[in-house]
């Protein structure tokens, strides 16, 4: 499941329960839970479950925006989050922070930092999102590079400082 358009999945060495990719190598990322080998700084995913979430909206709020603001500056980021959103809306056993104030937060992050919120369900329905938001970044990355096979380094460099990240995007705004 790892390899498709020759990517390699990366999962943060900090990740706490990983999912499983065959192939898949740990290292730590600049962002987020998992990147792709040569795209560590262009896409990222964050995976939450919903007690990690209710605890990023209360008090792990500062630091969880310091990693939104990070991701900001992707081509592509997202949350993955091991929940639907009626699970979210259920009062929490977790957290005194409100259901609603948690999927404010959600809206707000989205609106603000330009990352892209997915409910998926459940972890195993998480882990399969995750693989397929990076596969296509990858197949789409070497779609636009041309060709996915005859790409050099230096041409990937110059087509990624050619897209603009979500923070270049809105300041031309």
């Amino acid at each position: 499941m790892a390899k498709t358009h020759d990517m390699i999945i990366l999962i943060d060495s900090r990740e706490k329960r990983p999912y499983s990719f065959p192939g898949a190598v740990t290292q730590g990322l600049p962002a987020g839970d998992y990147s792709l080998v040569g795209l560590e700084d262009s896409v990222a995913v964050e995976r939450k479950c919903i007690d990690e979430l209710f605890a990023c909206t209360g008090a792990g709020r500062a630091r969880f925006e310091r990693e939104l603001d990070r991701l900001s500056r992707y081509e592509y980021a997202a949350i993955v989050i091991e929940a639907r959103l009626s699970d979210i809306l259920q009062p929490s056993r977790f957290s005194q922070v409100s259901p609603q104030a948690v999927v404010g937060s959600l809206i707000s992050w989205s609106v603000r930092f330009g990352v892209y919120v997915f409910f998926a369900g459940d972890r195993a329905l998480a882990q399969e999102l995750t693989y397929r938001i990076l596969a296509s970044f990858a197949k789409n990355r070497a779609s636009a590079s041309g060709a996915a096979t005859a790409t050099t380094i230096s041409q990937d460099a110059d087509a990624q400082a050619q897209v603009p990240t979500y923070s270049q995007r809105r300041e031309r705004q």
